[in-house]
């Protein structure tokens, strides 16, 4: 790769000018949005370096942005957070900037001390990666360089955030569950955890409220403490024939659960996760789930957080990144398993 590529190189390629290039490079108006990303994307592909040094002494910027995950979300079986992370990384650096990842300890969030980087002056802006405690959200809050929530908002939403669609994602799979012949369907997850467990439980409640099925509080199944640590979950005494659960990792666990108490899945009880992550292939079998489109989520999250830092004043409020549903072998049609069962006798 040639390192010694200029603006002049990236200019012929892309057939336009010099200046334009150099005010896409630079963030600079008076070139669309579109083709700045295209022109940025040349940029990299063809090994063009930016200067980081002389421009951040030029502009007082440092070309870091910091990548807060609460250390609660990065527990060895907890891959989710790190792949996001991943993509952030690599999308940024398509900018010339890098990510600096900010693990927050229980202590810190409880003490309410902000990242090191922040009082070191390290960062032009943050993404905060995963849901914060309320108090520590105000901390955030007092934080002057642009910052934005990633896979969460709050009602404090001063700060932008990026979510998955959530509540649409568990609507349609629930309303899945329902065309298979599923009428009794329970929710796993605390609801007062995070505000994607809440949305995909109200994504969950609204299908059941359009196909006229009464909510039955003694179906909505805890999963983990306020901490966010897992717990037991309780089976019901009354076998619901199918589950929603607020992500696959929980599928896992209360597959396993299910047969251990002598359950079978998909025959007797169907269950559905979230995320599509490593745990939809280790649970047996295979889990219909929604896949989350991480890579968009990362580059959604830096764009709007690079056009915040360039004009502060840019507000994007709550964006939200479509998910998609991936069918596998974890969900039965009701009536077929009762034809099944008749079949046997």
């Amino acid at each position: 790769m040639n390192k010694n590529i200029t603006m002049r190189d990236i200019a012929e390629k892309m057939g336009v000018s010099s200046v334009t290039v150099s005010k896409a490079l630079n963030d600079k108006e008076g070139v669309s949005e579109e083709l700045k990303e295209r022109i940025k994307l040349l940029a990299g592909e063809m090994g063009y370096r930016i200067n980081t040094v002389a421009k951040s002494m030029k502009e007082g910027l440092t070309y870091n942005i910091g990548v807060v995950i609460p250390e609660r979300f990065t527990g060895p079986a907890q891959s989710f957070y790190l792949r996001v992370y991943q993509e952030i990384s690599i999308a940024l650096e398509r900018y010339g900037y890098y990510g600096i990842l900010h693990i927050l300890t229980h202590e810190d969030e409880k003490q309410l001390n902000l990242p090191r980087v922040y009082y070191d002056r390290k960062v032009d802006g943050f993404i905060i990666l995963g849901q914060i405690s309320k108090p520590y959200i105000e901390a955030v809050e007092q934080i002057e360089q642009p910052k934005l929530f990633l896979d969460f908002y709050d009602e404090h939403a001063d700060i932008d955030s990026v979510t998955t669609d959530n509540f649409y994602c568990a609507y349609e799979l629930t309303n899945y569950l329902i065309q298979q012949g599923h009428r009794s369907i329970a929710y796993v997850g605390n609801i007062y955890s995070t505000s994607s467990i809440q949305d995909r439980y109200l994504g969950y409640y609204k299908s059941l409220l359009e196909h006229r099925i009464p909510l039955k509080e003694s179906w909505i199944l805890n999963d983990r403490d306020d901490e966010g640590s897992f717990i037991d979950i309780d089976i019901p005494e009354e076998l619901p024939t199918a589950f929603v659960c607020n992500c696959d990792q929980i599928a896992h666990l209360l597959v396993l659960k299910l047969k251990s108490l002598g359950h079978r899945v998909p025959e007797d009880c169907s269950v559905v996760g979230f995320d599509n992550d490593v745990f939809a292939t280790l649970t047996e079998p295979h889990l219909t789930t929604v896949e989350v489109d991480i890579e968009k989520m990362a580059q959604t999250a830096i764009h709007s957080l690079l056009r915040k830092i360039s004009s502060p004043e840019v507000r994007f409020g709550r964006v939200l990144v479509q998910g998609k549903i991936i069918y596998r072998e974890s969900v039965n049609e009701k009536n077929k398993s009762l034809q099944d069962e008749v079949s046997h006798h």
